[in-house]
């Protein structure tokens, strides 16, 4: 029996979408599962449409989700360069010698006869596909144009009748007829390979025994599996994972929200509920767990379990996974990933982290049943620091159904409660408030309210009393003057009689 060999082989084009993390991580966790080999391959051949940063993006954001490989640029092993603009006379050599047991020809059409070509075939509505005119040249005749120092492409000779069948992991059995496959270029003029023939050579060169990939690739595995019946090889096992749509039908794209991986983790997601929320993207394990760590998918995945069908993209089910995560985070953690999103945001300067620290960790208790995003974490403790806390008007004071006198008396009572408290914490807080409560003869929604706002600025916040210990007395204090004299000053506004 072989070893087990996956691998994930980007094209640095653009920053990695969630579909190649998704692909990248069902490549892990089968490689993993059989106790074989995962590597990373950069297909970077397409220099023009390389994008600068790609390959540092792919690296990091599979790092981030918990995804290590066993080969790589980043670390080399047996089959290197891993890198396929270094391995260019790998590519050359192979695609001559499809030329010489005849599988593979030199293509001289000029860049103005394809085009025609293209025009004319769309003209008489048929496909747009290269018509073999060179597939028939002379030797001689092949000879003399390249003497005369004429450029070429190298393309593959498929078979001009029968069919091409190969058996997906996923899908069953694909017959695809070779009738309506053209001569696919492998080697382009200038040396670089396309896709194909590099795809197939290194998988082959690196003893990749599964191809795990998208089902966007599904129309290319007949080509693919012509190359290797060509240069008399063994195919790996295919096994095309069903596309990833967003709700309501279409292809996921930036209409819908976030697609690159590095949106999600900038947007305050958790590596791990992200890897969560793919691994069921195509795959489950049964009808009812949703939660799963990555040692919990290498011991259950299995291609058998993946569905053919399109995997639906839910942003607010990522969000409640999300929120999931943040909840399992202990106080210290959560504290390293929010931070950073404090300073951004202005809660606090980089310099006042030291300062803030302690005061920090007593918020995020509050908070972090409410969160779903660790970006969330600024808005909802914005009101803890003065600077940020906005003083509210006096209508917002004001309970429903109650008059200006109903607000003032309960600040005014709450101000000299307060005052009188030794020891400031929840216990005595709550205790103190229900019995002032009582012996207003006021209902305890009211007065919960009138103070929630005069205190936090808002009507929605963490438990009241919690939030008080928090803050402290002084500050505490101080906001319920404010909202007093607010009062007050609404009180003798002319036309705001009580």
């Amino acid at each position: 029996m072989r070893r087990t060999r996956t691998r994930f082989a980007p094209s640095p084009t653009g920053f990695l979408h969630i579909g190649g993390l998704r692909t990248a991580l069902f490549s892990y966790l089968f490689a993993r599962h059989e106790g074989g080999d995962l590597l990373l391959r950069i297909e970077d051949t397409d220099r023009a449409r390389y994008v600068e940063g790609a390959v540092d993006d792919i690296i990091e954001s599979l790092k981030w989700i918990g995804i290590k490989w066993d080969e790589g640029p980043d670390r080399g092993g047996p089959y290197g360069p891993y890198l396929q603009s270094e391995r260019k006379e790998h590519y050359r050599v192979h695609a001559h010698r499809l030329i010489d047991t005849g599988h593979a020809y030199k293509c001289f059409c000029s860049p103005q006869r394809l085009k025609a070509l293209r025009e004319e075939k769309k003209d008489q509505g048929e496909a747009s596909s290269y018509d073999r005119h060179c597939r028939y040249l002379s030797a001689e005749e092949v000879h003399n144009r390249e003497r005369a120092g004429d450029s070429y492409v190298i393309r593959l000779k498929v078979p001009e009748a029968g069919a091409t069948t190969f058996e997906d992991a996923i899908r069953g059995i694909i017959k695809t007829d070779n009738a309506i496959l053209d001569d696919m270029i492998l080697l382009k003029s200038d040396g670089f390979p396309t896709y194909h023939l590099a795809n197939v050579v290194d998988d082959h060169l690196m003893n990749i025994t599964h191809v795990i990939r998208g089902d966007e690739w599904i129309s290319s595995t007949p080509r693919h599996m012509l190359l290797y019946q060509a240069f008399g090889w063994d195919p790996p096992v295919f096994a095309h994972v069903p596309v990833i749509l967003a709700q309501g039908g279409g292809k996921l794209s930036k209409r819908h929200g976030a697609t690159m991986v590095r949106e999600f983790r900038q947007s305050g997601y958790l590596g791990e509920a992200l890897l969560n929320f793919i691994s069921l993207l195509g795959w489950s394990l049964d009808d009812k767990t949703e939660l799963f760590t990555m040692s919990d998918l290498v011991k259950y995945f299995d291609l058998k379990k993946v569905n053919k069908a399109p995997a639906v993209f839910s942003y607010e089910k990522l969000d409640w996974f999300n929120g999931v995560y943040i909840r399992k985070k202990s106080i210290p953690e959560l504290y390293e990933l929010v931070f950073p999103y404090f300073i951004a945001e202005g809660i606090i300067r980089e310099d006042e982290i030291i300062q803030h620290k302690e005061y920090i960790l007593k918020i995020i208790p509050l908070i972090q049943e409410r969160m779903k995003l660790l970006s969330d974490a600024p808005r909802l403790a914005r009101f803890f620091f003065d600077q940020h806390y906005s003083s509210p008007d006096a209508h917002a004071l004001i309970p429903k159904k109650h008059t200006t006198r109903d607000a003032r008396t309960i600040l005014e009572h709450a101000i000299a409660a307060l005052e009188s408290i030794e020891r400031f914490d929840e216990q005595v807080l709550e205790n103190t408030f229900r019995g002032l409560i009582e012996s207003l003869g006021l209902k305890t929604g009211p007065v919960f309210m009138t103070l929630r706002v005069a205190i936090t600025g808002t009507t929605v916040s963490p438990g009241l009393f919690e939030t008080m210990n928090v803050l402290g007395k002084n500050r505490v204090l101080s906001r319920l003057n404010r909202a007093l004299e607010t009062i007050r000053d609404f009180d003798e506004s002319p036309g705001n009689g009580t």
